[in-house]
Formats: structure tokens, C-alpha cells, sequence
């Protein structure tokens, strides 16, 4: 049930933020524009689907010079505005906090997430590809990022589905075919 809390926050909420940081229990939190989204540890499944993502991602990344991760770090400029994929793929070079983009990032579909609308943060932060998974449908989507049609003023970026990676050596039925699902 989403929840809206208008600044100042209650002590009681304060406190419990806190204990949520003292926990680690916010690390999967996010802020969108502003806006706390408090998020539950993902299942089981989640878990076992980062672990195979992990070993199979991680040589065609290393191959084509990307750094994978397959552990939540943050896209984002502060900590007003910020997501937090699953994992992803990073250009050299990359670090620090708050990550301006990713070459790729990794959403692992949880019940009740908010994958999908988290698109157009990817989009306008120029992640040109996004992996998402889904263990419940055994299904893997692969979009890359599109930049609009020439002389399309106004068009913003946006994300369709693509047979293979322009990053690295692999492609969504691939893919798909190689993870053992929970």
C-alpha cells in the first residue's frame, strides 16, 4: 500500500528509518525525487537467479571490457533522486556513490515491484540496456535504449526489446535457456 508522509516526519517514522539503517534492512530502499520507496528483501528465487546472472554474465562482461556487478549500487545524482538495480554491467571507470549510468542494469522481478516503472529514470540517465528477468514466468527481456527518430524534437529516449546485446556476446532466449529456475 504506497504511503506518502509529509515533511517533517514523525518521530515514530524517524525511528524507524533509523532501525531500518542500523538492520541494513534500507538497502533496497530508493528515492524518487524525493520520495522514499521502502522495499522488502526479495525471495529466495531472487537470490538464486543473482547468483546464475552473476557467473553468467560475468565472462562476456570482462571479454568485452565492461566490470559486472551483480550487487545493488545506485543510479542517480543524490540522494534526492536515486534506483537501485539488482546488478549491472559498468564502463571502466566508473564509482563512487552515486553512479550517473551503466552501461547495463539488472532488474530481477519481485511481486509487487516497480521494475517497469522505473524505465524512464534508466532512459534519461542513458542506460543503454536493461536485462529483467522474471523467475515467477521463467521469462528474460532484453530492451535496448532507443534515441528517438532524427529531427524528432521532443521524443524521449526510450527502451524496446532486442534479440541479442549490443554490449556483450548474448541475447535474451540465451540467456533464458542457461538459467537452472528455481
Amino acid at each position: 500500500m504506497p504511503t506518502l508522509v509529509l515533511d517533517p516526519p514523525p518521530a515514530e517514522l524517524q525511528a524507524l528509518l533509523e532501525r531500518r539503517r542500523r538492520w541494513g534492512a534500507d538497502i533496497h530502499d530508493e528515492v524518487w525525487d524525493g520520495v522514499l520507496h521502502m522495499a522488502p528483501a526479495p525471495e529466495y528465487r531472487h537470490a538464486a537467479i543473482a547468483q546464475q546472472l552473476a557467473e553468467l554474465l560475468g565472462p562476456p562482461a570482462r571479454a568485452a571490457g565492461l566490470w559486472p556487478t551483480m550487487h545493488e549500487f545506485n543510479i542517480g545524482d543524490s540522494e534526492r533522486d536515486y534506483r537501485v538495480p539488482d546488478g549491472g554491467l559498468h564502463r571502466p571507470g566508473a564509482g563512487g556513490t552515486w553512479l550517473p549510468t551503466a552501461a547495463l542494469v539488472v532488474e530481477i522481478l519481485s511481486p509487487g515491484d516497480e521494475t517497469m516503472a522505473k524505465l524512464p529514470f534508466y532512459a534519461a540517465h542513458g542506460v543503454d540496456e536493461v536485462l529483467i528477468v522474471d523467475p515467477e514466468g521463467r521469462s528474460v527481456r532484453w530492451l535496448g535504449l532507443t534515441k528517438g527518430q532524427a529531427g524528432g524534437e521532443g521524443r524521449q529516449a526510450s527502451y524496446e526489446p532486442i534479440e541479442r546485446s549490443s554490449l556483450i556476446a548474448l541475447g535474451p532466449a540465451e540467456l533464458e535457456g542457461r538459467l537452472d529456475w528455481p
